[in-house]
């Protein structure tokens, strides 16, 4: 295709953006492709060799100043090894009665290299008390999931019996394929199926998981509450979801939920509470023995506080980082009697009059 003008195949101006190139490539693609009714397959390598040149900085430099480069794939053809799966999103459905999916077509093109095969993510629900969510707490949860085999130690084989070098890979743990495509030959490299790309296969196939490694069985996992975590808060346990033969476990979410307290609430850093008072106390001050989340404290009461007025403790609140606190803030509460006896009437009538 040397004396294609690879601007013309796409119908672009000389100056494009790549956001112009990749457009164009993108709409000639899913016109021309030749699984769809009215298809050209020539037309359609046409477009994936001047899209692979165009879309590459270095190549198209070359193009440009010498009317063809000099990486594999001759004038420019797409061999260098190019991703077009990122492009393909969007293109797919039924078209002239035939169902395709380009997304999986330049996935079979390019290989996409090898990904490591991940285990299924999953999350599960506990509930916690006003202290547990300020303070942190261990708690252990027993999971049904598919977990690393405990009779063989994920190994597949048989207790006190041997693994062997794969006959399939020959203990590389990968196989390489190669495709004929309306682009031209591909290689690609898979991880092993046999294997699952660990090389070695076990000589006689432990009875539980039967080779695989993996198991659903019961597993106990202990979780770590950090202080201060809120109400709805996720935790991330890296490696305890589902496990999968040769790849890597999901990840464990685990949702908080706190229950709400009567005497005690959260604000930031900081725990309110309230506290009542006689209003004989908060006219003349006093001492109160309250209970926190830390235990009893004595509390002092001045001289003349008012209703709705807040007394802090340093340091009671919630635990943060590098051992600090924050505070505890006490909300008074003046209880006023509903009747009064005839001496407390007397003496309320002289702190009236005193202008009390």
């Amino acid at each position: 295709m040397s004396n294609k003008d690879y601007y013309t195949v796409l119908g672009v101006e000389k100056g494009a953006s790549k956001d112009e190139i990749k457009k164009a490539f993108r709409k000639l693609a899913h016109r021309y492709h030749p699984d769809k009714q009215g298809g050209d397959e020539q037309r359609f390598k046409e477009i994936g060799e001047a899209y692979a040149v165009l879309s590459d900085e270095k190549r198209r430099a070359e193009y440009d100043t010498y009317g063809r480069t000099f990486q594999g794939g001759g004038a420019g053809g797409p061999a260098g090894g190019f991703d077009f799966s990122n492009f393909a999103q969007g293109f797919g459905g039924t078209h002239g009665g035939v169902e395709f999916d380009l997304g999986d077509i330049f996935s079979d093109f390019f290989g996409g290299g090898q990904r490591m095969r991940r285990g299924r993510d999953i999350s599960i629900d506990i509930e916690l008390t006003f202290k547990e969510s300020i303070f942190g707490v261990k708690r252990k949860v027993l999971l049904t999931k598919t977990s690393s085999c405990e009779s063989c130690d994920g190994s597949g084989a048989k207790r006190g019996t041997e693994l062997t070098t794969c006959s399939t890979c020959n203990g590389a743990g990968k196989v390489h394929e190669s495709r004929q495509t309306v682009l031209g030959t591909f290689a690609t490299t898979r991880a092993c199926s046999e294997c699952n790309g660990t090389g070695k296969v076990p000589k006689e196939k432990c009875t539980t998981c039967h080779g695989h490694g993996v198991a659903r069985q019961e597993e106990e996992v202990a979780i770590a509450v950090p202080a201060g975590i809120e109400n709805g808060e996720m935790i991330r346990m890296q490696g305890h979801g589902e496990a999968v033969p040769g790849g890597a476990a999901g990840d464990l979410y685990v949702k908080v939920h706190v229950k709400s307290d009567q005497r005690f609430r959260k604000e930031g850093n900081n725990i309110v509470m309230p506290l009542s008072v006689k209003v004989t106390d908060a006219l003349l001050g006093s001492s109160y023995k309250v209970e926190t989340l830390d235990g009893e404290i004595n509390v002092k009461i001045p001289q003349g506080v008012t209703h709705g007025e807040r007394l802090r403790v340093k340091g009671k609140g919630v635990p943060q980082r590098y051992g600090t606190r924050g505070d505890l803030y006490i909300t008074i509460d003046i209880q006023v009697p509903g009747k009064l006896s005839r001496k407390a009437k007397k003496a309320a009538e002289a702190l009236r009059d005193e202008g009390v």
